[in-house]
């Protein structure tokens, strides 16, 4: 049956985070009890003030048809009046809104609706798993510019400058990022828009998902920067701020030909996202803030435990994570070592012995652009983290 897949299909990875929490179920089904820090998955529950509006609009019983294909117009307000007041863009408004079934579903509209065959796309890398492979799929080519560990993570303008030619259609970065948890400045930020405002025709996504996981005090948007509302897609969503992986709700913010672009397509492929689900996010964005702040303190002191128990592992290099919920760190020290059974060359090989020696599930770094790196999740609790952190510490001691 293979010679019916498409070539596309065959073409595409599979997404090395879900491959990686895939191996660990099959393992967890056999009886054998893994500690899973490779998915980026809050371990909160969702707070209760959300559960309580999808409750309401079940028993209301006006969210069971069809919802609009760009989302619910209060809740796209509301989005775009979040956008102008939190994040300092003051041009938006729910017509610059899209609402679909997750930030990956945003992405996936987005490169679908301006990447044409050979048309490149500048990503910072470490880079979040799925995008390479949806730029590949609308026919793009990635370009990957690298931040270094010394310069945590994140690369720089002049790189980006450097990577720009007359093919480039769009640039994308996270901050907070997924793998790394780094954090780009205002100052950052300010010399790559210079850099973007230079060329007619290239666009900024911005994928600022982790936005309410920030250490640092100080989101910034890139397009609420002068001259950059017209050349940026803010991409953000609710799953990660308000534990609301499996509810599926995720925006951007885009000028109106994008937007329209974006409702186009998603016309055709999903419609718009599930009607409770969003009734949920409303609440989420227009009530109490106390459960997303509690959570990112807890983060913030899982990260310390975490890079306290890291530091204390030798060969281990990491930096320090300004936001979201990872480490990213070095393991090319474990490279060539051995435990007489196994010989580790790469990343690849220290994950699958860690899993099988520590029974811990972690994701390498080869599928986020970083192949000397591994990314842990400490989205687990304390519990969790020093039992792994403790695991993992006495796998490696049995490497020569």
């Amino acid at each position: 049956m293979n010679a019916i897949l498409s070539d596309r299909i065959n073409a595409m990875e599979e997404s090395a985070t879900l491959a990686m929490a895939k191996k660990a179920r099959e393992l967890k089904g056999q009886g054998i009890n893994i500690i899973s820090l490779s998915l980026g998955e809050p371990d909160f529950k969702t707070p209760l003030h959300i559960q309580q509006a999808a409750k309401d609009a079940i028993d209301e019983g006006k969210y069971f048809s069809y919802p609009p294909v760009a989302g619910y117009q209060d809740l796209r307000e509301a989005i775009a009046a979040k956008l102008r007041t939190e994040n300092g863009i003051g041009e938006a408004k729910a017509e610059n809104i899209v609402v679909s079934t997750g930030a990956k579903h945003s992405i996936a509209n987005i490169f679908m609706c301006i990447v044409n065959e050979g048309d490149e796309v500048v990503i910072f890398s470490p880079y979040w798993v799925s995008y390479s492979e949806i730029i590949k799929l609308a026919g793009g080519v990635p370009v990957l510019i690298e931040g270094t560990l010394e310069n945590n993570f994140k690369a720089t303008a002049q790189q980006l400058e450097e990577a720009i030619t007359d093919k480039t259609k769009a640039v994308i970065y996270s901050s907070p990022c997924n793998p790394t948890g780094s954090v780009f400045s205002k100052e950052e930020l300010e010399a790559i828009a210079d850099v973007v405002k230079k060329r007619d025709n290239i666009v900024v996504i911005a994928d600022e998902i982790y936005e309410k996981i920030n250490f640092t005090g100080a989101h910034a948007s890139i397009a609420s920067f002068p001259g950059m509302f017209e050349r940026t897609i803010t991409v953000n969503g609710f799953s990660k701020g308000y534990a609301m992986t499996g509810w599926r709700v995720g925006y951007i913010c885009a000028p109106v030909a994008i937007a329209k672009a974006c409702e186009k397509l998603q016309g055709q492929f999903t419609s718009g996202g599930t009607g409770i689900a969003q009734r949920a996010a409303l609440a989420g964005i227009v009530g109490d803030q106390a459960p997303t702040k509690e959570m990112e303190a807890a983060y913030l002191k899982r990260r310390d435990l975490v890079l306290e128990l890291l530091r204390d592992i030798p060969g281990i290099k990491t930096h320090v994570p300004e936001g979201a919920f990872y480490f990213f760190p070095d393991v090319t020290a474990y490279f060539g070592k051995t435990d007489g059974d196994m010989t580790i060359q790469t990343a690849d090989d220290f994950c699958l012995y860690i899993l099988k020696e520590a029974h811990v599930s972690l994701v390498t770094g080869e599928a986020f652009g970083a192949p000397n790196c591994v990314r842990l999740s400490y989205a687990a609790s304390e519990d969790e983290l020093k039992e792994a952190l403790k695991s993992i510490k006495e796998a490696v001691l049995k490497l020569n």
